[in-house]
């Protein structure tokens, strides 16, 4: 009953710091014309949202970390290791994309931070993520239970970490095209990320995913189509990179493709649409990632959102049967 307790409001304060902060961040950035930018290759319908504020993803991130810390300093949730290193990965993976976000505006084209100047801040993350996590005990072998995998990578772990939140963060990133498509299924996944947390006696993390989920609903009042706000990379690469440590930390590396398989999908339709460009010479979707294929079937925006967001929870109550009986 405690922890049904400290679970519900958890969702509470995390809801009511990110819709409290959207009223105060949203004229705040409209003020500053901190405008998206909207790439070239998109269509219309894309392009009457240049100019909506972006750096949304503080919307969210604040009031989760405050929240958090705030928890952690009333001693009603355990400040562990594991706790340290997804914080570590929150703020550490929200800066990079702030900085992507901020250098876009200020070149008032949508290019931001060089691939390679992203790929040294994600490998420092990664170092840390792995030195706290080795420090405190943490185990270097891939483990399956189910599936009779236990293959021990040494200090190739560290690579692993860093595939994991490379993969995750980018697979967020290219979802986040749409209103309310991103946020939403991450608010789904980590719906899934909580309860597997609880059930397999993670409560830190557990009670930290649902504050986002929290956080993240908030947000949705403000990103839902037509949206009034985008999270940006700030949002996208932090809740990505934050999903991929939670996945890691639970050694539920499979749960993750199972769980945020709707944003596995997009990133596959991106692979596969440049290997059947460089092989066949064509398209094999209309345009990439997979949502973008439908908006050029006709579809209308909202519907597009609503199907994965169903997609989307369906493959999160199997990756919760899948995560606790692994």
């Amino acid at each position: 009953m405690l922890l049904l307790t400290k679970a519900i409001f958890a969702i509470m304060i995390g809801f009511l710091g990110s819709a409290v902060l959207g009223l105060i961040l949203i004229p705040i950035l409209k003020k500053l014309h901190l405008g998206q930018r909207i790439s070239a290759f998109v269509g219309e319908a894309h392009r009457k949202k240049e100019g909506t504020p972006t750096i949304g993803g503080l919307i969210f991130i604040i009031p989760t970390l405050i929240a958090t810390i705030g928890l952690v300093l009333m001693e009603k949730i355990p400040y562990t290791a594991n706790l340290g290193i997804v914080l570590l990965v929150f703020i550490g993976y929200a800066c990079i994309g702030f900085l992507d976000d901020f250098l876009s505006i200020r070149r008032g084209k949508n290019e931001g931070l060089t691939t390679y100047q992203k790929l040294i801040m994600q490998v420092l993350i990664a170092i840390g993520f792995f030195y706290i996590y080795m420090r405190n005990g943490g185990q270097t072998a891939w483990v399956v239970g189910t599936l009779h995998i236990d293959l021990e990578m040494g200090w190739l772990y560290g690579l692993f970490i860093l595939f994991v939140l490379v993969g995750a963060s980018n697979a967020v990133n290219l979802t986040d095209g749409l209103d309310g498509l991103a946020g939403g299924l991450s608010a789904i996944a980590f719906i899934a990320f909580s309860l597997i947390s609880l059930m397999v006696g993670f409560e830190d993390i557990g009670i930290f995913s649902l504050i986002l989920v929290g956080s993240l609903l908030g947000y949705l009042i403000y990103n839902t189509h037509p949206a009034k706000v985008i999270m940006g990379d700030t949002g996208s690469l932090a809740l990505g990179a934050v999903m991929g440590a939670i996945a890691i930390l639970t050694h539920r590396e499979l749960t993750l493709l199972v769980v945020a398989g709707v944003f596995v999908i997009e990133t596959l339709s991106v692979i596969l649409q440049t290997f059947w460009v460089q092989i066949f010479h064509k398209k094999l979707f209309l345009m990439t990632p997979l949502h973008h294929h439908f908006e050029k079937l006709g579809w209308d925006e909202n519907d597009i959102v609503k199907l994965f967001w169903v997609v989307g929870l369906l493959l999160a109550m199997a990756g919760i049967i899948f995560g606790v009986w692994l």
